[in-house]
C-alpha cells in the first residue's frame, strides 16, 4: 500500500512538472504579450517531430533538443514579423491568426509525413526501484530537467538584466521605450522564445506518446487550463496552475478515468472564468 502510495506521488510531480514544461512556452507569450498563441500546440507538435527525424536519421536524441528550438525558433520568428507585429499584438486578432496558423501547420506536416502515427523510441531506457517499486528512468530524468529549468527560469526572470526590462515592458511600454528599452525587439524575441520552449517541451514528450498532427490539440487545452487557474505573467501562476491541473488530472485518471479528469478540469476552469478570472496569481 505505501509502495502504491509513493508511486501515485512521483506520478503527481511528474504530471505537474511535464505539464508546467508545456505550459512555459505558452505562458511566457500570453502572459507578457498578450497574444494567446492558439498555435501553441502546433509547435510542440513540431518539436516532437523533429525529434523523431533527429532519431530516425541515427543522431543522438540529445541532439533534438537545439534542432526543435531552431526550428521551432525560427518559424516563430516568421510568424512574429509577418503575422503577430502587423496586427499589434491585439488580443482578439491574434487569436484568430494562431487559430490559422494551426491550422496550417498540421496541413504541412500532413504533407510532409502523412497522418499516421509516428513513434518515438525511449532514449533512456530501464526502471529504477523505488521500496520495490519499479519507476522508468526516462520519467525520472525528464523530472530533472523540467525541475531545473523551471527554477533556472526563475532566477533568470527574478535577477537577469532582460527580465527587468521585460517586466518593464509590460508594465508600461510607452515608459519603458522612452527610457530606451527596445520593446518591438524585446517583444520579438520573447515571443521567439516561446516558441523555441514549446518545441523543446515536444522533444521531451515525443517517446512517451504517439507523434500525430494533432497531438497538439490536447497540449492548449491543458496549458489553457493551467493559466485560467493560475494566472497569466507571473511565475507563481505558472507553477500553481500546473500544480493544480496537473495534479488533478494524475489523481483522477488513476483512480477514476482520464475522462471524468478532463471533465473536472473543464469545470474548474469554467469555475475560475466566472468567479475569479485573472486566476491565483495575475500579474499587477
Amino acid at each position: 500500500m505505501e509502495t502504491l502510495l509513493l508511486t501515485q506521488v512521483i506520478n503527481v510531480v511528474y504530471e505537474v512538472l511535464i505539464l508546467a514544461i508545456i505550459v512555459l512556452g505558452l505562458a511566457v507569450v500570453m502572459g507578457l504579450l498578450n497574444v494567446l498563441n492558439i498555435a501553441h500546440g502546433e509547435f510542440i507538435m513540431i518539436g516532437a517531430y523533429t525529434a523523431y527525424v533527429v532519431q530516425k536519421s541515427g543522431l543522438p536524441y540529445v541532439l533534438a533538443v537545439p534542432a526543435a528550438a531552431g526550428v521551432c525558433g525560427i518559424i516563430g520568428l516568421v510568424v512574429e514579423r509577418f503575422l503577430i507585429r502587423p496586427l499589434r499584438y491585439e488580443p482578439f486578432e491574434t487569436l484568430l491568426a494562431t487559430w490559422g496558423l494551426g491550422l496550417l501547420l498540421r496541413k504541412l506536416v500532413e504533407l510532409g509525413f502523412g497522418r499516421g502515427y509516428r513513434s518515438v523510441e525511449i532514449p533512456v531506457v530501464g526502471s529504477l526501484n523505488f521500496f520495490g517499486e519499479a519507476y522508468p528512468t526516462y520519467r525520472l530524468v525528464l523530472m530533472g530537467v523540467s525541475a531545473s529549468v523551471l527554477a533556472g527560469l526563475f532566477l533568470w526572470y527574478r535577477r537577469a538584466p532582460t527580465g527587468a526590462r521585460i517586466r518593464a515592458m509590460v508594465g508600461n511600454p510607452v515608459l519603458a521605450e522612452a527610457v530606451g528599452i527596445k520593446t518591438r525587439e524585446l517583444a520579438r524575441n520573447t515571443f521567439v522564445t516561446g516558441t523555441a520552449m514549446a518545441g523543446i517541451a515536444g522533444v521531451m514528450i515525443a517517446p512517451l506518446t504517439p507523434v500525430e498532427p494533432f497531438m497538439g490539440l490536447a497540449f492548449i487545452v491543458n496549458s489553457f487550463f493551467a493559466l485560467v487557474v493560475g494566472g497569466m505573467g507571473t511565475v507563481a501562476g505558472l507553477f500553481a496552475g500546473a500544480g493544480i491541473i496537473g495534479g488533478l488530472q494524475s489523481v483522477l485518471s488513476a483512480t477514476v478515468n482520464p475522462t471524468t479528469a478532463y471533465l473536472a478540469m473543464l469545470f474548474l476552469s469554467i469555475l475560475f472564468l466566472w468567479q475569479r478570472p485573472r486566476g491565483l496569481f495575475p500579474r499587477p
